[in-house]
């Protein structure tokens, strides 16, 4: 696993405080009873130095003394150690530490050890974890709400596995119930209507008007003809539906294939009929978690933490949607075996999400191992105003449509750029704009700006040295020690995008590592008479495209060496 510089750091800090407190403590300068535990940070302002440690603070009442006469007496006690140049006491006993210059060029020689996989950390190693996201309606094309879950899936999958976790993809296929009937029932309409007969199946009410269900059933009479105009009605529906959503599945693999996302499983909610939906009940059963009301099958769900209780098997025979879900996550828990789920959700299903609490304390799971992000809605806007219809189709935006619109990059690097749970204005004319407005676009020119300086002097004769011989403790001003500060945390932010659910973490992370790399080159001259200098900053330009080279991968945003 490679090293994570900062949380080095932070030990190296709580090492030397917790060392200097057991030596006061030896010569009666302080009494037992400090806990051990206590924060070191970065603190708000960076002119107080690199971390700080808030130990006084959380002392004084066990120890019955003033803050700063504890800071005092541990930071006299300090013994030298090689990543701390110097611990400093302010106010009523905060305590700031500045970082060696061993410790800064420990940062690069970790990110350069790291290479590819730095950022790379522990936490999730052996744990099976599963993330279904987009699951759009298979009746139609997807539209905006799914390009912002797309990416969101996508992206929060890459970031777990780069936290060592087993991660699957998996997009849950709607493909049974109310609205496969009504589709089927949809393209019987407009398969009569091709025949001339416009009245035997009149179009339903609430049908699927789309221009795709003409195209849909055009293109079954091509290969089939009219050989469905004598069967029954159930075959005539059943040959329909099947075919019009096998193109609409294959679709919505190109368009995400496009977006490139690509899934380890396409799970059919048909599957889920009769064997898991079956065992899940029988589960329920056992549990007492199940009773009949009026010739209903009801979950006792106020018996497990819900508010009322929810009608799993209607009268008439049929199962509620609710009843499918609660078999599908017990399928996902307890016969593929992981340990946790990630559902990525409209924020119109946060009522759902917490009902199903109590579905996994009824199957017997812990309701934690299922968490959900839900997501809010997406206005898409140009020249100031809200677009709502495609230009090419006139119809709602599709993915396929956004995609004709703006590159896959700024869709990526967009959709990831706030939080889920906030409501996003999507900025077309900023998504296609080349100047440093644009955040993808800045964050791709740092890189290609890097991959110039390096070309330019390659072009001169001048090469990187292995980092074994570049004196890296060169690198003193404070453009310097900011960005390399910055290069440090990338492994800390991997971490908290994945406790969190948070991909935008990793869009605000190498904006910010753009701009530190631009204020650097903007006050460091790179190109330097000063050949060892030359050959540190040299390195710090190379280790920083390699950083933000390795979060573009995250994203799956590309890297484009010339811009």
């Amino acid at each position: 696993m490679p090293k994570n510089p900062a949380e080095l750091a932070a030990a190296a800090v709580r090492e030397t405080i917790l060392a200097a407190y057991q030596k006061a403590v030896e010569a009666n300068q302080l009494p037992e009873g400090a806990p051990e535990d206590f924060d070191v940070s970065e603190p708000r302002d960076k002119s107080h130095g690199d971390l700080a440690a808030n130990f006084a603070m959380l002392w004084a009442k066990p120890l019955h003394l003033a803050p700063r006469k504890i800071a005092e007496i541990v930071v006299g006690n300090a013994e030298p150690h090689p990543s701390i140049e110097s611990i400093s006491i302010a106010g009523p006993g905060f305590v700031n530490v500045t970082l060696s210059p061993a410790w800064y060029g420990d940062v690069l020689r970790a990110v350069d050890e790291g290479g590819d996989s730095y950022g790379k950390t522990g936490g999730n190693e052996g744990r099976r974890i599963q993330v279904e996201f987009v699951s759009a309606n298979p009746t139609g094309p997807m539209h905006l709400g799914n390009a912002r879950g797309g990416v969101l899936g996508d992206t929060l999958a890459s970031i777990l596995a780069w936290t060592g976790a087993y991660v699957e993809r998996e997009f849950y296929l709607n493909d049974t119930g109310n609205q496969i009937d009504l589709l089927a029932r949809s393209l019987e309409s407009r398969y009569f209507e091709h025949f001339g007969d416009a009245t035997t199946y009149p179009f339903p009410e609430d049908g699927y008007h789309g221009d795709d269900v003409t195209a849909h059933t055009e293109a079954y009479i091509a290969q089939n003809g009219d050989s469905l105009l004598k069967a029954s009605e159930e075959d005539r529906r059943a040959a329909l539906s099947a075919f019009a959503l096998e193109r609409n599945v294959k679709k919505m693999e190109e368009d995400l294939a496009r977006y490139r996302i690509f899934y380890d499983v396409w799970f059919r909610e048909s599957s889920l009929y009769p064997q898991d939906v079956d065992d899940a009940l029988a589960l329920m059963e056992q549990n007492g978690a199940l009773y009949e009301k009026d010739g209903a099958l009801w979950f006792a769900a106020t018996k497990f933490g819900a508010e009322k209780d929810d009608v799993l098997r209607r009268a008439n025979g049929f199962y509620t949607y609710y009843t499918g879900d609660i078999a599908y996550h017990r399928n996902k828990f307890l016969v593929r075996g992981f340990d946790e789920v990630i559902d990525i959700w409209g924020a119109d299903h946060h009522g759902h999400a917490v009902r199903f609490a109590s579905a996994m304390r009824a199957l017997g799971l812990k309701p934690e191992s299922l968490r959900f992000v839900l997501m809010q809605l997406v206005r898409l806007m140009q020249n100031g105003e809200v677009v709502r219809m495609s230009k090419r189709t006139g119809k709602a935006i599709a993915l396929s449509d956004l995609l004709d619109e703006i590159s896959v990059d700024a869709a990526r690097f967009f959709f990831c750029s706030r939080q889920a749970d906030t409501q996003m204005e999507f900025d077309l004319d900023l998504a296609v704009r080349q100047d440093s407005d644009n955040p993808v676009y800045y964050v791709q020119y740092a890189h290609a700006r890097i991959c110039s300086i390096e070309r330019n002097l390659a072009a001169e004769g001048i090469l990187p040295d292995s980092l074994a011989d570049v004196d890296l403790s060169l690198l003193t001003k404070s453009e310097e020690k900011e960005l390399i500060r910055h290069l440090s945390m990338l492994p800390n932010q991997i971490i908290l995008a994945a406790r969190d659910l948070d991909p935008s973490r990793m869009t605000k992370y190498v904006v910010e590592t753009a701009t530190l790399f631009h204020k650097f080159y903007n006050a460091c001259r790179v190109r330097s008479e000063d050949v060892p200098l030359m050959q540190a900053r040299l390195a710090l330009c190379r280790l920083t495209g390699q950083v933000i080279r390795n979060v573009l991968g995250i994203l799956k945003v590309s890297c484009p060496e010339k811009m």
